[in-house]
């Protein structure tokens, strides 16, 4: 399944480039113009077999310390409303740090918190979607959200992704479950 997966993957990317690949220059622009550099919000991340890697996203806060609601920019709740700030990401699955569907990459601090079963989730490579968000996304608990990445694993097949992706479409234009309650994130896993 994993070659599978990549190749669908790949695939699904360079059908679909003509239309993400001019928006992600157009808002790199914006978010250039609009708050300067950095672009990109990098952090690191557990992938697969949780090694590290650099998830990247558009910036949407100011720099600085502070709750997160209260750093988080006008233009930045937009992109995050639309979850056009997710979208360099797709620069993460081309690298193979990622796939288009598998459970969210999480901050690799979180690695000794997890119970042995909550870390099969990094079994398979994590994604852009998946199972858990379009189940509830960041408004549903910690303990939801990794048993919905489980069942994920369980079951995955192209079929479930394809369900996925277009469940993902549905989710973003209605724009539900973005955040936590009274959060600009989810909040913080503590084991």
């Amino acid at each position: 399944m994993p070659l599978v997966k990549r190749v669908f993957d790949l695939a699904l990317l360079a059908l679909t480039a003509v239309l993400w690949v001019p928006l992600l220059l157009l808002l790199a622009g914006v978010v250039r113009l609009g708050m300067g550099r950095p672009v990109l919000f990098r952090q690191t991340r557990a992938g697969r077999l949780g090694r590290p890697f650099e998830l990247l996203k558009f910036r949407t806060m100011k720099p600085g310390e502070g709750r997160d609601q209260e750093r988080l920019t006008p233009f930045g709740r937009r992109l995050r409303a639309t979850s056009l700030d997710e979208l360099p990401q797709l620069l993460n699955v081309l690298r193979g740090e990622m796939a288009l569907v598998g459970p969210r990459p999480l901050p690799v601090r979180y690695l000794p918190r997890y119970t042995p079963e909550q870390a099969r989730r990094h079994d398979v490579r994590p994604g852009l979607t998946g199972w858990a968000q379009v189940n509830g996304r960041n408004a549903v608990s910690w303990a939801e959200r990794f048993r919905l990445d489980l069942w994920y694993i369980e079951h995955q097949s192209l079929w479930l992704d394809l369900r996925i992706l277009g469940l993902t479409a549905l989710k973003v234009l209605r724009r539900e479950g973005i955040t936590g309650a009274d959060e600009a994130t989810m909040g913080e896993f503590q084991g």
